[in-house]
């Protein structure tokens, strides 16, 4: 059986508001339950733009008295190195490249403002895809994920001790892939994007973000699928 997930990214103090409102509405509308990524101490100025909401974690509070699958997206979200780690989406990284000490502290910091707000985050995932071995084992030493919400593959599977849940498309189109999750920005979605979404829900049965541990191992069909896009992506460059 097939299952489509639904992932939100960028949540933070500093976010545009009414376009979360707009997307909110919409996966009511149609009982979506979505995975969002909460960004717990967001310094990226690019937030600069939206004004500072001071109900937020309030409102993170209500998604998850929803049934929404609240993800730590990085600590800060602010990018320190040009590498692309082990899931190479991009070339700048919060996370892949930096040392072992410096990653453990990112993540118990984020742990921390969570658990101030008495939210326990089971799932992970980097800004810009990219993270590397250092990032799972600051996991297993600073917090109980053992859940990641990225890579390339034709479904979820267990390397390291950490399930990883794929992510395919930053926006809705038909994939064959037994396990697909479409990842959407919010902050930067315009009117066009919202009539896709709502689109793409009307069309497609959307699941909950799975919180169970998979024990399927990694295949070659699933390193098959990742080399292909990968190598689709030099290709576009």
């Amino acid at each position: 059986m097939k299952r489509r997930i639904v992932r939100l990214d960028d949540a933070c103090e500093k976010m545009d508001i009414e376009k979360w409102k707009k997307v909110e509405m919409l996966l009511d509308k149609y009982g979506v339950k979505p995975l969002v990524g909460v960004i717990p101490h967001c310094e990226d100025h690019m937030m600069d733009l939206y004004p500072y909401n001071t109900d937020f974690w309030t409102l993170v509070e209500c998604w998850i008295a929803k049934g929404w699958v609240v993800a730590m997206h990085g600590y800060n979200h602010v990018y320190e190195t040009n590498s692309s780690g082990i899931n190479p989406v991009n070339s700048r990284s919060e996370f892949a490249g930096e040392t072992i000490d410096v990653q453990r502290e990112k993540i118990k910091k984020g742990i921390d403002i969570f658990h101030s707000h008495n939210i326990y985050p089971k799932v992970f995932f980097a800004p810009s895809h990219t993270f590397d071995n250092n990032t799972l084992e600051a996991l297993k030493f600073e917090s109980d994920i053992r859940i990641i919400s990225d890579t390339i593959a034709w479904d979820s599977y267990n390397y390291n001790g950490f399930t990883f849940v794929p992510v395919q498309s930053g926006k809705y189109r038909a994939l064959p892939f037994k396990t697909v999750t479409y990842c959407f920005h919010p902050n930067s979605m315009e009117k066009i994007d919202f009539e896709k979404l709502e689109t793409a829900l009307k069309r497609k049965q959307f699941a909950s973000f799975p919180v169970d541990n998979s024990c399927r191992k990694r295949r070659l069909l699933d390193r098959l699928i990742g080399h292909l896009y990968f190598l689709k992506r030099r290709f576009k460059r």
